[in-house]
């Protein structure tokens, strides 16, 4: 969970209990969770009524997944302490993860109330406006944010990222393309805003301003594969046929904490409901392999359908967020090919939201999927779109993704042996205020 703030010391008349309260609290912090609880609640024992241990017990409960428990838990604390914005902040923040955006905001509004330059609550207001497609709200939310705290990097980064989401003109870019560069100039170790400041310049057309961004990032963090991989894709050096395993670990092991709200919320992305909407009636009671899981958005739509519920991924922090969802019968952390190689007639129904798009050339593991399948399974994925006047059947493009042709999928599809296949024009997600063209494609494996 982010931002979970302790800025309180507890403070208390009775020195075991004190000192208990305080180990806990650095068991907590050390991410030492089994020691914490039993502290929490030893210092509950002692005092029943004790706010501090209330309150970051219930943190605790949230950070395992029980949520219900961490809401009743921090209220309780709350009732004895109203005046604590920390928890008003942080029970917040159980809200907005929980999806219970009205409910987060009031408890930002509150926070802010008792500390009008609380930094997770400023932050995070916004951000909760923002998902709630509140964007005028937002937007003075994001610049009171940057005008409290105009040292603090995150709310230069999240403000340019809003901009670039939600972009009214050029000039909104422009303006993030500045607050990514005063975010790096203030923590150089934020290097998701120079990946979004080469973002931003392609989004303006200035690729070569781009690349000297990617350039700069490289000689600085040699061994770091994302803008080696941006510099291809900005045509500076050769496109290689897919998407190296390190790039896509590394970009997504970063992108996890905030990757389903910034899809979701910020992006308008729809792939997973898109696929299973193409899919039709299938049927149920099958052996499904989720390609690409990701943090599992597409579990829940999966679930019913399944009997098995499979999902493999290449990153690890992503996975995390898979399990907390509670969806599949296994995750497994391995590169997608490898996965299929060793998985013969295994599946009915094979997924990849959004994860073919890593994929330049097709042939291979389309050929993959098709011996993964069981005769009469289906195979649904989504791609981005280009153009098939354009030459050449797929191509990397500054976004670190690429697209393909229609003509070049069937094709694919083809020489693995597809049959029934259907490609549906659709647009799966926002870049830069604007939406992407995408494919929905579906094919069977002949019985």
């Amino acid at each position: 969970m982010q931002n979970l703030s302790s800025h309180r010391k507890p403070t208390s008349a009775r020195p075991a209990l004190t000192i208990t309260l305080q180990q806990a609290v650095q068991a907590h912090q050390a991410g030492q969770l089994d020691t914490a609880e039993r502290l929490y609640r030893r210092v509950l024992t002692l005092r029943a009524a004790q706010p501090d241990a209330l309150h970051y017990l219930g943190v605790l409960h949230h950070q395992r997944g029980q949520s219900d428990q961490a809401v009743e838990l921090v209220s309780r604390s709350l009732r004895l302490t109203p005046g604590h914005a920390d928890a008003h902040s942080n029970l917040g923040n159980i809200h907005k993860e929980c999806g219970r955006l009205e409910e987060a905001e009031a408890c930002y509004r509150r926070a802010l109330h008792i500390a009008a330059a609380h930094p997770q609550a400023l932050g995070n207001l916004a951000v909760v406006l923002e998902a709630q497609a509140r964007d005028d709200d937002a937007r003075s939310a994001y610049q009171q944010w940057l005008d409290r705290r105009p040292d603090e990097p995150r709310a230069h980064y999240q403000f340019g990222r809003f901009l670039c989401n939600h972009a009214r003109a050029r000039e909104d870019i422009e303006h993030a393309v500045e607050r990514f560069r005063h975010a790096y100039r203030l923590d150089r170790g934020n290097v998701q805003a120079l990946e979004s400041l080469g973002v931003a310049l392609y989004g303006l057309g200035s690729i070569d301003e781009a690349a000297q961004v990617y350039r700069d990032w490289a000689s600085i963090d040699p061994r770091n594969p994302i803008p080696r991989h941006m510099l291809a894709a900005c045509g500076t050096t050769d496109a290689p046929p897919r998407a190296n395993d390190d790039y896509v670990r590394e970009l997504f092991d970063g992108f996890a904490a905030s990757f389903d709200e910034q899809l979701l919320k910020n992006l308008g992305y729809r792939a997973p409901q898109a696929l299973v909407d193409a899919l039709g009636d299938i049927g149920d009671s099958l052996d499904v392999l989720d390609a690409g899981c990701g943090t599992g958005l597409c579990g829940p739509l999966l679930r019913a359908r399944s009997r098995t519920l499979v999902g493999v991924d290449l990153s690890e922090g992503m996975l995390e967020r898979a399990r907390l969802r509670g969806c599949y019968d296994e995750l497994v952390s391995g590169e997608l090919g490898v996965y299929l190689q060793a998985h013969t007639h295994a599946y009915d129904l094979i997924l990849c939201a959004d994860t073919l798009v890593y994929f330049g050339e097709l042939d291979e593991v389309l050929a993959l999927a098709r011996r993964a399948l069981r005769a009469g399974g289906r195979l649904v994925f989504s791609l981005e779109a280009r153009l098939d006047t354009h030459e050449g059947g797929y191509a990397l493009t500054p976004s670190g993704r690429y697209q393909h042709s229609r003509a070049y999928v069937q094709q694919c599809l083809a020489a693995a042996e597809f049959a029934d296949v259907r490609i549906d024009a659709q647009a799966l997600r926002k870049e830069a205020g604007e939406w992407v063209g995408g494919w929905a494609v579906l094919a069977r494996c002949p019985l």
